[in-house]
C-alpha cells in the first residue's frame, strides 16, 4: 500500500473512530443535531474547497475516489471532525475555542499530507475560508438544535445546508453516474437559463413559506429531529401536505432541464415515488402517534401531493381594514373579489382601538400588519391568490414591498374615530 493510500484511509478511519468512541448511548435530540451538523460542515467544506481550488489556495493529488474535485474519504473524515465530534466532546465548550481548535489542528495535518494535497503559498486563506463556510456554521447548528434556542438561526442554517444539498451535491452525484453537465447553465441561450432559473425561484416559494410557517406558527424547523411543537395547518400547508417535497421536486426536475440530464429527471421520479411509497407512510404513522385526532382530521381532508382548491381551516381569521382610506377600501374590494373562506373583514374603525395599518388576526392568535395582513388574507382565496401571499411574505419580500407602498402613500395613518366619522 502506498503512503497517499495509508493517509487516505488515516483521514477517513481515524475521524470514524473517534466518533465512535464519543457516541455513548446520546439522546434522540443529541443524535439528531450530531447528523445536522454533519451535513453542515459537509456542505461547507465542499463550497470551501470548491473556492480554494478555483482561487488556486491548494489542489489535490489523486486520480481515484474524487468527487467534484474533492477526495470523498478525506472530505468524510473532515465533515465528521469539524461537525459530530465537537458536538459530542462537550458542546457546551466556547465556540471561539471549537474554531480556533480546529483552524489549529488542520494548520498541522494539511502541511503533512504531501501526495495527497498540494497547498499554495496562500492556503491560510482557504483554510480562514473554510472555518467560516463549515466549522462556525455546523457547530452553531448542532448546539442551537440540542439546545433548541435561536429558532431563526436554526432555520437559516437548515435552509442553507439543504439547498445545498438538494441542488448541489445530489445533482452532481447523479451527473457525474450519468449524464447531464453544469456547464450548460452557462453555454445554453441565456434566455434559455433565464427561464429555468425564473420557473425554479417561483417553484421555491411554497417551501419557502412552508418553512417560514413551521417557525412562525409551530416553533419549530422541517427537520424531523426539531419539529414544531404544534401541527401547522396554515400557509401552504392549508392547500398540500408536503409543500416542500413538491417544491423541491418541481427544481429538481427544472434543474434536469438546465442541465441536460435524463438521469436526474429519472431520479426526479425516484424521489416522488420513494417519498410516496417509503417516507410518507412512516411520517404519518409518526404524527398520528404524536398529534392523535388533530392529524387525522387533517389528513382527510388535505393531500400530501394534490393541492386543494379552497384552504383547509379549522376556524376563520379577520382582517381589519378602513373604510375612512381609499387605498384600505380598494384592498377590501380585491380581498372580496378573491372570495375568500373562513375570513372575516371588519371595519378597522370600528373595532381596534388605535391601529395605524390593516391587521390580520389568525384563530390562534397570529398578528400580521401591513402588507403582510393583506398577504395573509389572500391565503384564504384559493391557491393562486394564496402563492400571490406566500410570495408576499418572504422574508426580503415583504420589507421592500412595505417600503415601496408606505412610500406611494400606502403607509400607517390616524384613523377617526365613530365620532369623527
Amino acid at each position: 500500500m502506498t503512503d497517499t493510500a495509508v493517509l487516505r484511509w488515516l483521514c477517513l478511519l481515524v475521524p470514524i473512530a473517534l466518533t465512535a468512541v464519543l457516541w455513548r448511548r446520546p439522546s434522540r435530540r443529541l443524535a439528531g443535531a450530531a447528523l445536522l451538523s454533519f451535513l453542515a460542515a459537509f456542505v461547507g467544506i465542499g463550497v470551501a474547497n470548491q473556492v480554494a481550488m478555483a482561487a488556486g489556495w491548494w489542489r489535490y493529488e489523486v486520480p481515484h475516489g474524487v468527487f467534484v474535485g474533492v477526495p470523498l474519504d478525506l472530505w468524510l473524515g473532515w465533515a465528521l471532525l469539524w461537525g459530530p465530534v465537537p458536538l459530542l466532546v462537550r458542546h457546551r465548550v466556547p465556540v471561539w475555542v471549537v474554531v480556533l481548535s480546529c483552524g489549529w489542528l488542520d494548520v498541522l495535518v494539511m502541511p503533512r499530507l504531501d501526495g495527497l494535497v498540494h497547498l499554495n503559498h496562500h492556503w491560510l486563506y482557504g483554510e480562514l475560508v473554510a472555518l467560516v463556510l463549515a466549522v462556525v456554521p455546523a457547530v452553531l447548528l448542532g448546539r442551537w438544535t440540542v439546545d433548541r434556542s435561536r429558532l431563526t438561526g436554526r432555520v437559516i442554517l437548515q435552509l442553507v445546508t439543504f439547498t445545498g444539498l438538494l441542488l448541489w451535491l445530489i445533482p452532481s452525484a447523479v451527473m457525474a453516474q450519468g449524464d447531464g453537465d453544469w456547464n450548460h447553465l452557462v453555454e445554453d441561450p441565456v434566455w434559455r437559463v433565464s427561464i429555468i432559473l425564473q420557473l425554479m425561484a417561483l417553484a421555491a416559494v411554497p417551501a419557502l413559506s412552508a418553512v417560514v410557517e413551521f417557525a412562525v406558527r409551530g416553533r419549530g424547523t422541517p427537520y424531523p429531529w426539531d419539529p414544531p411543537s404544534e401541527l401547522v395547518t396554515t400557509g401552504p400547508y392549508a392547500y398540500v401536505a408536503n409543500p416542500m417535497q413538491l417544491s423541491a421536486v418541481l427544481m429538481l426536475g427544472l434543474l434536469a432541464a438546465g442541465t441536460h440530464s435524463w438521469s436526474l429527471a429519472v431520479a426526479t421520479v425516484g424521489t416522488v415515488a420513494f417519498a410516496k411509497f417509503v417516507a410518507d407512510p412512516h411520517e404519518r404513522s409518526e404524527l398520528v402517534t404524536r398529534l392523535g385526532e388533530q392529524w387525522q382530521a387533517y389528513d382527510r381532508q388535505v393531500r400530501p401531493w394534490i393541492v386543494r382548491r379552497t384552504p383547509y381551516a379549522a376556524e376563520a381569521s379577520t382582517l381589519y381594514l378602513s373604510e375612512t382610506c381609499t387605498i384600505c377600501r380598494q384592498t377590501r374590494g380585491l380581498v372580496e373579489h378573491s372570495q375568500p373562506v373562513d375570513l372575516v373583514l371588519s371595519a378597522a374603525e370600528d373595532t381596534v382601538a388605535g391601529l395605524r395599518r390593516a391587521l390580520y388576526v389568525g384563530p390562534d392568535g397570529l398578528q400580521a400588519s401591513g402588507v403582510a395582513a393583506v398577504a395573509r388574507g389572500l391565503e384564504h382565496s384559493g391557491p393562486g391568490w394564496a402563492y400571490l401571499g406566500w410570495l408576499i411574505r418572504l422574508p426580503l419580500v415583504r420589507p421592500l414591498l412595505q417600503l415601496l407602498l408606505d412610500g406611494m402613500g400606502g403607509g400607517p395613518r390616524q384613523l377617526p374615530t365613530l365620532k369623527e366619522r
